[in-house]
């Protein structure tokens, strides 16, 4: 019978169970990096079943606690460890344990051990170790990571044990539907009533992260012509109805033969084989074709030579060079099986897809509907483009950009115009828009202390949250729902507002439109200038990237990085990528870049 558990924090707890041997320690250092690359900070617990030593003999530390002192706490620069003499006569408790965790400086408290007590877990599981499953047993088994040759009992939630990244994955599931769960959620939330954090302050991972797990993808389905299928994304499996190549055929101009050790000094030739016909009759020993590539392969011939290392003679051709069994004969549907997954559904599709697609003899695919996608722009000081220019007043920028991602990523645009500073006239603005579209996005008006009507306006309509995300260009961001659609408040500056929608905006979009699993291209580069950052925060710098005379990637700036100045987003293809961690890039180090490729 397992102990019940309550847990005495405000942040998700998560245990990982298994018999000795199964590898929880094991699997634990790699999915803890993981995490931690993905923003997640983490809490670990560990039960120990020995009398143990944290510190060395020898050490002041060390020598004090074993003098008697009850409680010894060590600390540097670095870090500090509390240690506590403490016998009991039974396990140590956790909820006990747990209340010594700092949980404003975590997200979630991994758990090894315990595995009696009824926590939420994991469990891991072995076939080749024979062991018996603990969620039979166990009813707060929330998973069950696994071997390929486990057979599962229930329909309990399988991981491979193997995959860190999809153990992960869970984690962070886990961890942002305890938060949903223990706050009224944004599905439910009020006609009235925003809520305003304006203390939050959110890293970028964090911030994509909690966006994501409000995002539920479109499920209509569209039937669209080959034609028109070009950065739709694909809603079911596109099974081949045929064989690619559909029959055995050559991969080069030569001589198809049967293959034989030793081989015949030479070869009769019985008929020319073309792309496009055939030769009927069965090939017999000592026989040969003169065949073209994409000719298929006569019946008993199994091998070809090309036509370089051959030597014809009236009627009968020899070969020259190496000839092993089976060379340059593309088989029936080796690259591609009929009744095989030709490409998965929740691609986005493209021209080497539609390419492939054709080549299947697919006319039309199911797709999912396009997110349709409203954009405004706030402000009394911003003027449309082509009127004058009024006094004090700036040129709407930014709801161009804006609208023309959209569009790079697939969706439909309802472009609403400038709304002026009126509370009345957000409010129509944005309800409206909510009722339109899936997403709504707003730029300007969202820096945390502004008092803006955008403001006022969304705490009469929507559930939103204010955040600071420690990033640089792009620190303020809103996000929450209207309705039943997503909202996003972009700063007002125009680098930042791209900043900002490349960052949070793109992955919600691409999710919703039915991908899966996309992640921003980071690709290693050199830097060949010095970068300056701040530690605490991310910073997109605007970069120019090349490949240098030593064959790798090297990257520049694009020189001054002011919010405002849009000539750096022209002027640049990438974004340079300056983690929490650096406060500066030197000459020579490799820093990541983000290519503007995909959407600007």
């Amino acid at each position: 019978m397992s102990i019940p558990f309550n847990n005495p924090l405000s942040i998700p707890v998560l245990g990982f169970c298994a018999y000795s041997g199964t590898g929880k320690t094991t699997l634990l250092k790699k999915l803890i990096p993981e995490l931690n690359r993905r923003g997640i900070r983490l809490a670990v617990i560990k039960h120990a079943h020995h009398n143990f030593d944290v510190d060395i003999p020898g050490k002041d530390s060390f020598e004090m606690r074993k003098a008697g002192a009850r409680q010894m706490l060590v600390a540097s620069h670095i870090r500090w460890a509390l240690m506590t003499e403490d016998e009991v006569e039974d396990a140590p408790k956790l909820p006990h344990l747990l209340q010594q965790i700092e949980q404003d400086q975590i997200d979630i408290v991994l758990v090894e051990g315990f595995k009696k007590l009824a926590l939420p877990k994991i469990e891991l599981h072995r076939a080749a170790h024979g062991k018996p499953f603990i969620h039979t047993h166990d009813d707060n088994i929330q998973a069950i990571a696994c071997c390929d040759d486990t057979q599962l009992p229930s329909d309990l939630r399988r991981l491979d044990i193997n995959n860190v990244a999809q153990i992960a994955d869970f984690v962070i599931e886990y961890k942002d539907n305890y938060q949903v769960k223990s706050k009224l959620p944004l599905q439910a939330a009020p006609e009235c009533g925003c809520e305003l954090d304006s203390s939050k302050t959110l890293s970028v991972r964090a911030g994509i992260d909690n966006i994501l797990s409000y995002v539920t993808p479109v499920t209509e389905q569209q039937t669209v012509a080959l034609d028109e299928l070009s950065n739709r994304v694909l809603a079911q499996d596109a099974i081949s109805p045929v064989n690619v190549p559909q029959q055995t055929n050559s991969a080069m101009d030569g001589y198809a033969f049967k293959h034989s050790d030793p081989m015949l000094e030479r070869y009769t030739i019985v008929a020319d084989v073309m792309a496009g016909h055939s030769y009927d009759k069965t090939l017999q020993a000592g026989e040969a074709v003169r065949i073209m590539t994409g000719a298929p392969v006569p019946a008993g011939a199994d091998t070809i030579q090309m036509k370089e290392m051959a030597s014809e003679s009236a009627e009968h051709v020899s070969f020259s060079g190496d000839i092993n069994h089976g060379q340059h004969v593309r088989l029936a549907g080796e690259d591609i099986a009929q009744g095989k997954t030709a490409l998965a559904a929740h691609n986005r599709l493209q021209a080497a897809h539609q390419g492939m697609l054709a080549s299947l003899g697919f006319g039309e695919l199911p797709v999912f509907r396009k997110p349709v996608v409203a954009v405004f722009s706030t402000g009394d000081e911003v003027c449309q483009p082509g009127e004058p220019l009024q006094p004090n007043c700036i040129y709407d920028s930014n709801r161009y950009t804006i609208k023309s991602m959209a569009k790079q990523l697939g969706c439909d645009v309802i472009d609403l115009g400038i709304i002026h500073d009126s509370e009345a006239a957000l409010i129509e603005a944005l309800k409206s828009a909510a009722i339109k579209a899936d997403v709504v996005i707003s730029s300007g008006g969202v820096s945390v202390g502004d008092a803006d009507f955008i403001k006022l306006a969304l705490e009469k309509v929507g559930q939103i949250n204010f955040w600071r995300i420690n990033m640089r260009p792009g620190r303020p961001l809103a996000f929450g729902q209207i309705g039943d659609s997503l909202f996003f408040g972009l700063p007002g500056n125009p680098v930042a507002v791209m900043v900002s929608f490349m960052q949070f905006v793109q992955p919600a979009l691409r999710k919703l439109a039915g991908e899966q699993d996309w992640q921003a291209p980071l690709i290693p580069a050199i830097a060949d200038v010095k970068m300056r950052s701040r530690k605490g925060r991310t910073e997109f710098t605007r970069g120019v990237y090349h490949l240098g005379q030593d064959g790798q990637l090297h990257v520049t700036t694009t020189g001054a990085q002011g919010s405002g100045m849009l000539s750096s987003m022209v002027k640049g293809n990438c974004l340079i990528v300056i983690g929490e961690d650096d406060d500066q890039m030197l000459p020579g180090d490799t820093v990541y870049i983000q290519p503007f490729s995909d959407l600007l």
